[in-house]
């Protein structure tokens, strides 16, 4: 086919057809086949996305094997047509080569020839034998007869050197013809250029059929065309031998071939330079005429080919606009590509239809039909083309609906690749959108115009319509709605959110599909293969469908006859065996597709005979019809011509001849490809093809073809030593292809060309032949998983294999994955880009999991940076986060929960990644870090991306964590409620993870734990489902009651078996028959219903029920560890006991003040019991002595104001109780039983529900009208942590791993229990951090919050080691440069502490400073006061050496540790540190400016000031002498707030106005700026000069995202050398303070800190300490139980200044 000129070449593998000699150029052919073609595969994979296939026809050692004339042309247009780029390399020695037998001959001119050799007195006998006649060809020819050959190459004994001698029957063949044919040509019987057919050597036909008569656009840039001539190629010795033993035809012969040689290489050639731009190169080599061309030149030849064809072609393919997929990580952009592929398939299928079909004619009566509301159904056998015939209606629809513009949505579900409801819903609601969003653009210009929809606003027509009670039709409003319905799941940018539940997805279709749709622009969704696909596909998408459809929306649908699901519901009042052919009632239009007409398939046999060359005899079609008579598919008649092309006008044909059947015809099909290709070879290819989830590229193919030890067995020769870089010839699997073109063709799968079946019946008849055992699939699958993960690459054959026949047991050798061949990404030369590598993300995972290989699918995969990477840069983010949360249950997972946070993490920040996808590994890095202990499954993943930052040089890695202000969950679960007014009335869970729900429609919902769906329980009684009125759990049982007072029970522990209980209420009101409170002990169930009572026991083991009457209604219940002893609490305070084996009343106990009973805890190891009632007032018993009344021990009343107890949770491990109030969590010591903390609620907000964390240092509740979940920590009374949830939120539970937020929607948000210890337990200084200070050593760094505290912080342990105790606020904070001493300057009084020994030295009072530093040599520090004197004194004792009468602003000391240097009344001041006098003065005399900003740099007495003009001075203090080096223009301007300067000079800050970093490089004298992502909140310079670091805010892409990062502050660090962004990090909180120093220290609004290295390969000193391992990972302890040493200050001043 065709392509015109300049257009994009869509395939994704470069063909070469290798043109050659075979006789005379294996040498160059085998280097290039070792040295060049792989280097070119590999170059190509990586920098264009495209494979390389080589065809060498000849590669085969046995000449037998070589593909004759026909099937070479069909190669070479096949590359031709298929290349991405070139597709011929021509090879061109010194030998022109022999002319090969023709391999059919005309009739007329074959009888012409033996005339003509009977003439000249030639035996005939041989080339009559050689040839048949054959009428089936078309025109009628003589036909070359097949060589009796072997398919496999290991049954030929034949040695090498003999294989590519030629025969000495084709040699006389040969010279029979020529001699024939030049008597013709002599006598005028036949033309020259007719005759050339019988001299052309196999080169010269090629090349010839290659490049004549072929568009300029198919040649220029495509072939290229290497000549090689050989001057002496024959030696002396040679010509001797020669002319010795050749007779003298063989000199004439050699004089003909080379006359054609010369006007190939002379003649034909240069004609195509000048025409079409043909690439040709020659190159000469003069041979010694004593030896000629030696081995030794033809190796020197190879060598330099090599070099110049891969140079070349290389060249030539990056010259080629190849049509790329981009890396755009969009979920709506992938939804695009995925229905362009569709429609790609839709006329690949279409081309399919060559048989009329009657029922077109009823699916365009369907389409054109505008009031027709109910979808159309397709119905038919299997292999009747329903497929094909929605295809083909597809591709006509727009031509049926000429007045109208429609939008044509076509899904063939059998050929997809992702086939779950959510994604296809959310496929459909995008491209929906997305279509009506590119037609209302194309005529928004017309629409303007109108004045009729000027100054209207959507909403506003909406609400008029809907005021006037008008019918609101999709033409009203489908222009105006266009946001209104698309905003709920993707932004205008195509960003989707991947997080809807299927509920909101059927809801947002079928809104679409009412808004949209218009009579000018009608939509038609077409469907095929749904009953195909799971079983809860189908249903789930045709529910989705509104009934009656709207106007302007047509449904089509192909469905088989058999399977009826799919009809009922389309039409659930149908039955479900019965199909309603169109009748009014049915709830859809139905047609019927039977057999196709015998006459029409006869028709479409002829043609397609016809098209390749053939025909039948009448006999043969009179057979051909008999079969046709029984089985008239269109899939049979294109099966017979198969068979019947290799029929034969003689051929011997019977009634068993043909196949009876579709089954029967592939089964012959596959014994045909047998028997010519090899068994091995076909079993093997069509299996991989089979059981590949998208296809596989035709590279795939060869290269698991050439890995399979199976195949390769085949060519290893019997006497030969195997060679560990054997392979399958690509030609062998090129020609395979090609004998089934007709029913294996290609398409896109995300930008990949793969082979697919046509018809899915091949791949039944596939499985069933080749794939009948699990073992033989799990084999094919392991091996495709080896290849996708780059175990045997290249097509290299296992090493394992040259040993196979030397070792009786066939051991293979371990060779480890070479995952350089098949990484995720591809390497490019441009930094931060590469390639996804598509088809290793879309095949891995899935052979993976068929194979079993299911650790190596979860951690080296779904917990793989490298895969998530590529999955997100491909835009499959939605199937990545499915695939996390997928397989539900499976015992084969480990790490569900790491998975689960992963996905969540994932969702989290799904906007930001789809439009920053370069940014994952920093964003996982920064989420994941605080919980790198909880989770060590995901150390590997964290160092992936440390190795990750390293590979690329640069980037931004975490140290030391913030404190985490939200914790991300691990499940975040919706149930398919599609019912908004449901909401959820009874929650209860237990111990083994499992939650039930009641809802107020008297649903049950569950969820089993980690790893599984919510899902509804259905339960019928006499063929009604139940509803239920309530629950309760106790142990590993759940209780469930019903509205028609049925009980039933459930061991989770066991089967999924709900056991009916009889113990019902013996009242005989309905609506007092509500279970109160259920207990479990020892197979024992203690039920008590509101206002009785009375407890019934109903032992599960004997299924006997006990009755237990109390002296007042029953309010709890407990029961002793063993179930011998239960206690009942009663309304009246009483509490009465029993024993449960004799059923006898022991005693009862009351409290006075007769309070209901809310909670009896017993401690059997004192035999205590402890009595709470409603109001919290506190009851101590001894029950010791069961025969006895309990003696009350304590009671402890409650103080304040009395609410009602709302819940408790008590955790005997850690002897805590907590009892929750509106306005009150208390929380009780169970040893002393003594209330040890109090927590009000917040300011007008209460408390609903409080639990205890896992170890009792936090604790979690709930406040009315908050939508989060907010921790406390119990030893501060801080709000640590707030939890995001679905809503707002109904209940909290604690499981023995989770803590469980039910939202009234049955949402349900899982954490774990850990991390939220861990988040809480982060430290953070009780106020924001002001202050902070880093030692030059990276060991510690200390920050203060302006209180009475100073911290420091340990960066090898990640936390703080010691508190600096002060009198009063810490304002100041300086640290010797030695590390040695921290000055600390609180409330008027300087604090000197001695770091090494933790102690205060000096406390210094009566400074009256304002600020403190320290000198250069660490020995003096300086108070400075804006009041008093300022005073230098020695740092050991605190003596004075001088005092400073003026104060100095800005004051810095200088390097010598000399002077201390300030601004005063515009000018600069030097003041000496030994006497304190002024001495030195810089002023701006001549231009009366003030100074507003000075640097003292590392150089010795040289300052840099900057003037408020703008002019930049040097000001040598000693020598006193000036220098103005520039002057700022007037766009750029110094704010001193923000001025720094590195200590070198070279780099000065500026400015950070106007989002940007204003520089100067005094060096260069150049001014710099840096555009940040917003306004910048603080920024830092460098002192060494390398980077600065900035914090900007950031701003939303779109008014709509709610995505996190998108809101959050912005860390960036960025190389002043090259200006290059070294990265950026997304806080978590408002940060405060800014310190570069190794690393880049950030104070947070929390108190927190964060740590973060700087990796930089230009500059590899500065990556801090202790940055390779994450910090805290090496720590065991509690993280609450870690107390920092405290450094107490001097009880007084020890020294006092006057």
């Amino acid at each position: 086919m065709d392509r015109p000129p300049g257009s994009a070449h869509r395939s994704s593998c470069v063909k070469l057809y290798l043109c050659s000699n075979p006789e005379d150029s294996t040498v160059e052919r085998n280097t290039l086949r070792k040295s060049v073609f792989p280097k070119l595969r590999e170059h190509c994979r990586h920098t264009r996305g495209l494979d390389v296939r080589v065809i060498d026809p000849f590669e085969a050692s046995d000449s037998s094997r070589w593909p004759d004339e026909q099937t070479r042309q069909q190669l070479i247009n096949e590359c031709r047509d298929s290349s991405a780029g070139p597709f011929l390399l021509a090879l061109i020695g010194h030998q022109y080569g022999k002319a090969e037998l023709p391999t059919q001959v005309e009739v007329s001119e074959f009888q012409l020839l033996l005339q003509e050799s009977q003439q000249a007195k030639s035996s005939t006998l041989e080339v009559e034998g050689a040839y048949r006649r054959d009428e089936n060809t078309t025109p009628p020819s003589f036909c070359l007869r097949p060589r009796r050959s072997t398919c496999c190459p290991q049954q030929s004994e034949v040695k090498k050197e003999e294989k590519l001698k030629p025969k000495p029957e084709d040699d006389g063949l040969r010279r029979l013809f020529q001699t024939a044919v030049s008597r013709c040509v002599h006598k005028g019987l036949l033309s020259s250029d007719r005759a050339q057919r019988y001299y052309r050597s196999v080169l010269d036909v090629d090349l010839r059929f290659a490049l004549e008569n072929q568009p300029k656009h198919d040649i220029a840039g495509r072939c290229l065309v290497y000549i090689h001539k050989v001057i002496n190629a024959k030696g002396e010795k040679e010509k001797r031998m020669n002319s010795q033993i050749q007779p003298q035809p063989e000199t004439t012969s050699e004089s003909n071939d080379g006359k054609l040689l010369s006007h190939l290489c002379d003649s034909f050639l240069p004609g195509l330079i000048t025409s079409s731009q043909l690439l040709v190169y020659a190159i000469a080599t003069e041979c010694d005429h004593r030896h000629g061309y030696t081995t030794a030149k033809k190796r020197s030849y190879a060598q330099s080919l090599c070099q110049q064809v891969y140079a070349d072609v290389v060249r030539l393919i990056d010259n080629v606009n190849i049509s790329e997929t981009s890396e755009r990580a969009h979920i709506g952009d992938a939804f695009a590509r995925e229905q362009e592929e569709q429609e790609e398939l839709c006329k690949i299928l279409s081309s399919f239809y060559e048989i009329i079909r009657p029922e077109e004619e009823k699916i365009r009566a369907y389409v054109q039909q505008r009031e027709q509301q109910r979808p159309l159904v397709v119905v038919g056998g299997p292999c009747t083309g329903k497929a094909v015939l929605l295809a083909h209606c597809a591709q006509k629809i727009k031509s049926w609906l000429p007045d109208s513009n429609p939008v044509v949505l076509t899904y063939f579900l059998n050929l997809s690749n992702n086939l779950s409801p959510k994604h296809l819903l959310l496929s459909l609601c995008s491209q929906i959108a997305g279509r009506y969003r590119h037609s209302r653009s194309l005529s928004e210009r017309n629409l303007l115009d109108d004045p009729s929809c000027s100054n209207n606003n959507s909403n506003c027509i909406l609400v008029s319509n809907l005021d006037h009670h008008e019918r609101i039709t999709g033409d009203h409003v489908s222009h105006c709605c266009e946001d209104l319905s698309v905003e709920p799941y993707q932004h205008h940018s195509g960003i989707i959110n991947p997080d809807l539940c299927l509920p909101e997805l059927k809801e947002h279709f079928s809104s679409l599909l009412s808004l949209m749709p218009s009579t000018k622009n009608p939509l038609f969704l077409i469907f095929d293969g749904l009953d195909h696909v799971d079983h809860t596909v189908g249903p789930q998408i045709i529910e989705s469908l509104p009934s009656p459809l709207p106007p302007n929306v047509k449904v089509l649908l192909a469905i088989s006859a058999k399977r009826t699901q799919i009809l009922q519901a389309v039409d659930p009042q149908s039955p479900a065996c019965e199909i309603s052919a169109g009748r009014e009632e049915s709830g859809y239009e139905c047609v019927a597709l039977g057999l196709a007409d015998r006459k029409q398939c006869v028709r479409m046999l002829a043609s397609l005979l016809s098209r390749s060359g053939r025909s039948v005899t009448s006999g043969q079609q009179a057979l051909v019809n008999q079969v046709l008579t029984s089985c008239c598919l269109p899939l049979y008649a294109r099966l017979l011509h198969l068979h019947t092309s290799c029929w034969h006008s003689d051929s011997d044909v019977t009634d068993s001849s043909l196949p009876d059947g579709v089954h029967s015809s592939i089964c012959a099909l596959l014994d045909h490809l047998e028997h010519k290709h090899g068994s091995s070879l076909v079993v093997r290819a069509l299996s991989y093809l089979t059981l590949s989830r998208t296809g596989l590229t035709e590279a795939e193919l060869s290269d698991l073809l050439s890995s399979d030890d199976k195949v390769l067995l085949e060519y290893v020769q019997q006497n030969e030593t195997p060679s560990s870089d054997v392979k399958v010839p690509q030609v062998d699997v090129e020609t395979f292809l090609l004998d089934l073109r007709s029913f294996l063709t290609l398409r896109t799968v995300k930008g990949s060309k793969v082979f697919f079946w046509v018809s899915r019946h091949f791949k039944l008849a596939v499985t069933k032949r080749y794939l009948g055992s699990h073992d033989l699939r799990k084999e094919i699958h392991s091996a495709m998983a080896d290849y996708f993960s780059g175990q045997w690459a290249r097509g290299i054959t296992k090493p394992s294999l040259a040993n196979q026949k030397s070792l009786p047991n066939k051991e293979t050798a371990h060779i480890a994955p070479n995952t350089d061949w098949q990484p995720f990404i591809f390497a490019s030369s441009l930094k931060d880009i590469g390639r996804v590598n598509r088809r290793k993300v879309l095949e891995l995972p899935h052979h993976l999991q068929e194979s079993n290989k299911f650790e190596e699918l979860e951690v080296g995969l779904l917990l793989s940076l490298g895969f998530h990477q590529a999955m997100v840069r491909a835009g499959l983010l939605g199937n990545l986060l499915a695939m996390l949360e997928g397989e539900q249950g499976s015992p084969h997972w480990r790490f569900s929960r790491e998975r689960g946070l992963v996905a969540n993490i994932l969702k989290s920040c799904a906007c930001f990644l789809q439009s920053s996808s370069l940014q994952l590994p920093t964003v996982m890095e920064t989420s994941l870090f605080p919980y790198l202990q909880v989770f060590p499954a995901l150390r590997g993943f964290f160092r992936e991306i440390r190795e990750e930052r390293r590979k690329r040089g640069s980037g931004l890695g975490v140290v030391l964590c913030p404190a985490p202000s939200l914790v991300p969950s691990i499940h975040c679960l919706k149930s398919d409620i599609t019912v908004r007014e449901v909401s959820v009335t009874e929650v209860a869970g237990n111990d083994c993870g499992m939650v039930a729900m009641i809802t107020d429609d008297g649903t049950a919902w569950f969820w089993k734990g980690s790893g599984f769906d919510v899902v509804k329980l259905l339960l019928s009684w006499e063929k009604n489902k139940l509803k239920f009125a309530g629950l309760k759990s106790s142990g590993p049982y759940i209780l469930l009651f019903t509205r028609c007072n049925k009980l039933f029970c459930w061991d989770v522990t066991g089967p999924e078996v709900f056991v009916q209980l009889n113990a019902e209420s013996e009242s005989k009101d309905p609506t007092s028959n509500i279970i109160d409170g259920f207990v479990a002990c020892q197979k024992k169930l203690f039920i008590w219903f509101k206002d009785e009572s009375f407890v019934r026991m109903f032992d599960v083991s004997s299924e006997t029920v006990t009755h237990f009457q109390c002296q007042s209604c029953v309010t709890c219940l407990v029961c002793s560890s063993t179930g011998l002893y239960m206690f009942c609490g009663q309304q009246d305070s009483t509490v009465s006991i029993f024993d449960t084996n004799t059923l006898s009343l022991l005693g009862t106990c009351s409290d006075s003040k007769r309070d209901s009973v809310t909670l009896i805890i017993l401690c059997e190891d004192k035999w205590e019991m402890a009595c709470m009632d409603w109001t919290g007032n506190l009851t101590l018993w001894d029950v010791t002595a069961k025969t006895q009344p309990p003696r009350l021990v304590t009671k402890i009343l409650s103080c304040g104001k009395s609410d009602n107890i709302l819940n408790t949770d008590y955790s005997e491990e850690i002897n805590t109780l907590l009892v929750c109030q509106s306005h009150l969590v208390t929380l009780w010591d169970t040893c002393d039983w003594e209330p040890w903390d109090k927590f009000l609620s917040p300011h007008e907000s209460a408390f609903t529900h409080a639990v205890l964390s896992q170890d009792g240092h936090l604790f979690l509740a709930l406040l009315d009208a908050c939508p989060f979940v907010l921790v406390w920590r119990v030893s501060t009374g801080e709000c640590v942590l707030s939890l995001e949830t679905n809503g707002q939120p109904h209940t909290l539970l604690k499981t023995a791993s989770d803590i469980i937020c039910v939202a009234p929607d049955v949402c349900l948000t899982v954490w774990d229990a850990e991390m939220i210890d861990a988040a809480g337990a982060s430290p953070t200084m009780r106020s924001g951090v002001k202050e902070l200070v880093a030692g030059q050593t990276g060991d510690w760094f200390y920050t203060t919050d302006g209180l009475v505290m100073v911290w420091r912080w340990s960066l090898k342990t990640g936390v703080p080691d010691a508190n600096l105790l002060h009198e009063g606020p810490v304002t100041k904070l300086r640290l010797s440069p030695d590390d040695l001493y921290l000055v600390t300057l609180s409330a008027g009084e300087i604090y000197v502490w001695q770091t090494e020994m933790g102690q205060n030295i000096l406390r210094l009072s009566g400074s009256g400073a304002s600020d403190v530093l320290i000198t250069p040599n660490n020995n003096f520090g300086i108070s400075l006061s804006d009041q008093r004197l300022s005073r230098v004194w020695k740092l050991a004792h605190g003596s004075i050496v001088c005092s400073i009468h003026l104060y100095l602003s800005d004051a810095q000391v200088s390097h010598e540790s000399t002077f201390l240097i300030g601004r005063r009344g515009g000018d600069l001041l030097a003041a000496s540190l030994w006497s304190g006098s002024i001495n030195k003065r810089f002023s701006c005399v001549e231009s009366s400016e003030n100074v507003i900003a000075f640097q003292i740099l590392s150089h010795p007495d040289f300052v840099v000031v900057m003037g408020a003009s703008g002019a930049v001075y040097t000001w040598n203090i000693a020598e006193e002498t000036v220098c103005k080096h520039f002057q700022l223009p007037y766009v750029f301007h110094c704010q001193p707030q923000d001025f720094q300067m590195s200590c070198d000079g070279n780099y000065a800050l500026l400015s950070t106005d106007n989002e940007s970093i204003n520089l100067l490089n005094l060096s260069r004298l150049v001014l710099c700026s840096f555009k940040a992502e917003g306004p910048v909140i603080n920024a830092c310079l460098d002192k060494t000069g390398c980077y600065t670091a900035y914090i900007s805010s950031s701003t939303p892409q779109e008014e709509s995202c709610v995505c996190s990062l998108h809101a959050r502050p912005i860390l960036t660090v960025v190389r002043l050398a090259d200006g290059e962004r070294i990265g950026s990090v997304f806080l978590p909180k408002q940060p405060l303070t800014l310190v570069v120093c190794k690393c880049v220290f950030v104070g947070f609004e929390d108190g927190s800190v964060g740590v973060y290295s700087i990796s930089d390969g230009l500059n590899t000193q500065v990556e801090p300490v202790g940055c390779s391992d994450p910090v805290g990972s090496k720590v065991k302890q509690c993280p609450f139980d870690r107390t920092p040493v405290g450094w107490l200050p001097r009880t007084s001043p020890n020294v006092t200044w006057p």
